[in-house]
């Protein structure tokens, strides 16, 4: 009998196995939500009830499909197309969530659904979303630190949630991740481009004894009311709505704050502080519109407001999305904070659907920035973020720049990449290519290329192909000889031989140094190959640089040649 008890629970278990495994996350797409979701901060609880239409995209037809939430809230409704239906819920454990975990309903549909077709479900969901940074201390990240960077939470005096990534406050369907794990990002830029084109009308709502809070969302707000619900004891119950939308899911994590926020209100800038933080609130605004002009200049004029929303924590890591930041209000250096409201302008002025373009353009604008102290200023600040670059592209990843999923990539790279085009093509060129662009019409990676080919009037498709559409790691140069010869005129021309020993091609300064000053050439070094640069100088030259820093490289303790002293007769 025991034998039989054991072997039945095994045949169990594989069925329950067979199932899971069969289970496919990824072959409903969100196309739309319609939610209102209400959040009372004094009780840390969230509710949400609303309707969701899905698209089979896969190529068979579904008998079931996933849904996911915060392990913290609880289903309690799930219809589809009207319908009572059979579901089962578990706990999935993931980090796509801040717990580390959610609550999975797996949803048997009464008759297959035909790929390409669409359903509409009706859900129903509650509980509280506390701070809680598991997903982080579970990998031995010190408390303090993931506090830092897990901040969500629902509670008094403010409120503050960012979307899936953070917290699941509304439905998705993913597979299994883990932060530790490389295929953390790419299995959310998955679920992101899968929602390119998705959309989701928000009704949020509180209620609250407080009479003044405010609803701040990275939507775009479609009307707003308050009333009171009620007095008890004398105390009145207040309760608001805002009404969002977001047009694209693929784009934009939806996120919310709720608090009694003070606001400062600019042209170009709006600042929701707590009010005890009105003067660093001031500090923002003076740093936005001092950096203004630039951002014009690159990328024409603010199409959105640029919204700094005050979190409560000191040191919390800010988050964005597009041209909204959440962020603590901190005292930072000028130059610091001109450069983080620099990278919020780009957004509100220009916008694309390729992280490269998006976020490599807003970190470059950044290195503009500080270029205004000076070449050199410019060059140390990308610097700083050389020596992880360095430490990715020992072993280059199988996509390019194009369509990489690695903050890394898109961030810094893209940011040294977009610095070079424009030491190759010029300011006048890239900036009218950067104002010609329109994301709508960015259909192929070649679209912006093409642009930046045709106002710099020349081929530039080894470059796109190197360092764009392909990973092929970082050059590194050495200078292999420098031998000067006096002319007629009584000046040198240093004859400098360039090697580079990576796997993609780069146009490089080479500097030769003399007593009177430095002369510069820009030099394309193939990969595995040499160049050979006449370059003509008025006294005797001390050395041979290649490389100034504005080009990625691998190695740089080998870019200087000190050219021998001539014996005196």
């Amino acid at each position: 009998m025991k034998f039989r008890f054991v072997l039945l629970l095994l045949c169990v278990l594989c069925v329950l196995c067979v199932a899971g495994f069969s289970l496919d996350r990824t072959a409903f797409t969100f196309l739309s939500y319609d939610l209102e979701v209400r959040v009372d901060p004094a009780g840390q609880a969230m509710s949400a009830r609303g309707k969701i239409r899905l698209r089979n995209d896969s190529a068979a037809a579904q008998s079931e499909f996933v849904l996911q939430v915060s392990s913290s809230l609880k289903w309690r409704l799930v219809e589809v197309n009207g319908k009572d239906v059979q579901y089962s819920e578990n706990l999935y454990t993931t980090d796509i969530d801040h717990t580390a975990a959610v609550n999975e309903v797996v949803v048997r549909l009464p008759e297959p659904v035909p790929s390409h077709a669409t359903i509409e479900v009706e859900v129903g969901y509650a509980g509280q979303i506390l701070r809680d940074a598991k997903r982080l201390t579970q990998m031995g990240v010190p408390a303090a630190t993931a506090a830092r960077s897990d901040w969500d939470r629902v509670e008094e005096p403010l409120t503050a949630v960012r979307g899936v990534g953070y917290v699941a406050w509304y439905p998705v369907a993913l597979a299994a991740v883990n932060l530790s794990e490389l295929d953390y990002f790419s299995t959310l830029a998955a679920w992101k481009d899968r929602q390119r084109s998705s959309s989701m009308r928000l009704n949020l709502c509180w209620v609250s004894e407080e009479e003044n809070l405010n609803v701040i969302s990275n939507g775009v707000l479609e009307g707003a009311n308050r009333n009171v619900l009620g007095e008890t004891d004398e105390i009145a119950t207040h309760r608001g709505c805002s009404l969002y939308s977001f047009a694209n899911l693929g784009w934009t994590v939806p996120s919310f704050a709720i608090a009694n926020y003070a606001s400062l209100l600019r042209p170009v800038i709006n600042v929701f502080h707590l009010s005890d933080q009105a003067s660093l609130a001031q500090e923002y605004v003076l740093a936005a519109e001092k950096v203004l002009p630039l951002d014009a200049q690159w990328f024409g004029d603010p199409k959105k407001k640029v919204t700094v929303v005050q979190v409560p924590d000191a040191g919390a890591a800010s988050f964005e999305s597009g041209p909204m930041l959440f962020t603590p209000l901190e005292t930072l250096d000028r130059k610091g904070l001109e450069a983080r409201m620099m990278h919020q302008l780009v957004h509100a002025s220009f916008s694309s659907p390729r992280q490269w373009i998006d976020e490599g353009l807003a970190h470059f604008a950044m290195a503009l920035l500080r270029e205004q102290d000076g070449r050199a200023a410019a060059i140390v600040y990308m610097n700083q973020f050389l020596a992880p670059l360095q430490s990715a592209e020992k072993q280059p990843g199988e996509h390019g720049l194009a369509t990489s999923t690695d903050e890394l990539m898109y961030r810094i790279k893209a940011m040294f990449v977009w610095w070079m085009l424009r030491d190759m093509v010029g300011d006048a060129a890239l900036q009218r290519a950067l104002k010609q662009y329109r994301p709508a019409d960015d259909k192929s990676p070649s679209y912006l290329p093409d642009l930046i080919a045709r106002e710099a009037h020349r081929d530039l498709s080894w470059f796109f192909d190197e360092w764009v559409y392909r990973d092929r790691g970082l050059p590194d140069f050495r200078v292999v000889s420098a031998f000067p010869r006096p002319t007629l005129a009584n000046a040198y021309v240093v004859a400098v031989t360039v090697e580079n020993l990576g796997a993609v091609s780069a146009e490089v300064p080479v500097i030769v140094r003399t007593a009177q000053g430095d002369r510069v050439k820009r030099v394309l070094v193939k990969a595995h190959d040499k160049a050979i640069e006449r370059i003509e100088v008025p006294v005797v030259p001390t050395e041979v640089i290649v490389n100034d820093g504005s080009v990625p490289e691998s190695d740089t303790a080998n870019n200087s040649f000190v050219i021998p002293k001539e014996p005196k007769r």
